[in-house]
């Protein structure tokens, strides 16, 4: 029986042990941060809305230009008996130019309101990196859990393998019953049924992973194993002033504001008329009784803004009511990203008093009852079912302990998102 004692004894401290990840903690963060590098350079997302921003720096020249001058050519008091040129005085081969020009500042405003949308364009940017980040994050850590799990899994099983044989040995020669058998060789199979399961989701997580990065889903990853709790440092108070000034969401409803604030100066502008410049050349023909001279003419026109109370007006409130729009959707955001904020760091306190119980109390006296089982077992005081259940006690939390470290760190890579800064 010593041997037997011997035997569970390696397979008890075979399994994973939640201080194994610390060695290899730098290359993993490495690993992490260079597809996080990949995904920003390569998703199709971000280089979409880099062309956007590329396309939207290409606006405030067009709008702050002139319009096209107009060139017109004309004739003018053509007689329809001859259609002679020289037949009567007044008739004239014209062309003009005229150029409209709109009121001062008007062209000004509007590039202004054109670097609004590209500062907000940037902001979007700024947004979906941070939402790529997360990801990238979130399916990396999951990916990291999954094969800490088959690696706990395989262990169980071939822990779960020597209980069958050691079962089936002692059935052998009448020292066990047969249930025993069958109950180690039903936890077995459960177990090559939890293996298959896993090996699933790693290929789907591996699959997410590639595609936020613009890869191929198939394509193989080197995913370094095991997850050690990251520092947190910060308070609520600091997470929302890092938001006030980080987060690109509530920094675009601010450039929007802005946007509206110049477009009502602009609707402003509207009161006061644009104009047109025009001058004409008219060349008249002479004939063999008078030399004529030709013509100069020149013009200048204005619009004016006669409707204005159903119009410029309307268009001043409907730009005014904008801005006070965007003040109260900043106040919304802000609140809702302090809530956010508020519920994710109760979250991070909860988990990390879990993962702290699991570590410091649960996993130890999972390992004593097994250690104790196991002696009892080789003695012959302890049943075997009860062995195998605290075995299974201990596999199950271990897996529960690498679980809630890998949420804990989700949670704060949605911290990080919603902060709007790189903290971990």
């Amino acid at each position: 029986m010593k041997s037997i004692s011997l035997i569970l004894l390696w397979g008890l401290l075979s399994l994973v042990s939640p201080n194994l990840a610390d060695a290899g903690e730098n290359h993993f963060k490495v690993v992490l941060n260079n597809f996080i590098e990949t995904a920003l350079k390569n998703n199709p997302g971000v280089l979409e809305l880099q062309n956007r921003i590329k396309a939207a720096q290409e606006v405030p020249s067009q709008v702050s230009s002139l319009a096209d001058p107009i060139l017109q050519l004309g004739l003018m008091n053509m007689p329809v008996d001859t259609f002679a040129f020289n037949q009567e005085p007044v008739t004239q081969k014209t062309i003009s130019v005229s150029q409209a020009f709109p009121f001062p500042g008007k062209l000004g405003l509007r590039s202004e309101i054109a670097e609004k949308d590209i500062t907000s364009s940037e902001l979007d940017l700024e947004e979906v990196n941070l939402n790529l980040v997360k990801s990238v994050k979130k399916s990396f850590y999951e990916l990291c859990f999954i094969l800490a799990a088959i690696d706990i899994t395989k262990e169980n099983k071939k822990l779960l393998e020597t209980f069958v044989s050691i079962a089936e040995t002692k059935y052998s020669v009448g020292k066990g019953i047969q249930q025993d058998v069958l109950k180690a060789q039903v936890e077995l199979t459960k177990v090559l049924d939890q293996l298959i399961v896993l090996d699933k989701f790693a290929g789907i997580e591996k699959a997410r992973l590639n595609t936020l990065m613009n890869y191929l889903p198939q394509k193989p990853l080197a995913i370094p194993h095991g997850i050690t709790k990251s520092n947190f440092p910060f308070t609520v108070e600091q997470l929302q002033t890092l938001a006030d000034s980080n987060r690109p969401a509530l920094s675009k409803i601010n450039v929007l504001r802005e946007k509206y604030e110049t477009s009502k100066k602009l609707a402003e502008k509207d009161y006061y008329p644009n104009f047109n410049v025009g001058f004409k050349y008219g060349q008249r023909q002479d004939n063999r009784l008078a030399d004529r001279p030709d013509f100069v003419s020149a013009f200048v026109g204005i619009n004016i803004p006669l409707w204005f109370q159903s119009k410029q007006s309307k268009k001043v409130s409907e730009e005014g009511y904008k801005v006070e729009m965007t003040r109260e959707t900043y106040n919304r955001a802000k609140n809702q990203i302090y809530f956010n904020i508020k519920a994710l760091l109760d979250k991070e306190t909860q988990s990390s008093k879990t993962i702290q119980l699991i570590k410091q109390g649960i996993l130890p006296q999972a390992r004593q009852s097994l250690e104790s089982a196991l002696a009892g077992y080789s003695v012959d005081k302890v049943d075997f079912l009860t062995l195998l259940n605290n075995q299974v006690t201990l596999f199950e939390w271990d897996i529960k302990y690498h679980r809630e470290l890998t949420d804990y760190e989700k949670t704060l890579a949605e911290i990080e998102n919603v902060v709007g800064k790189r903290l971990f």
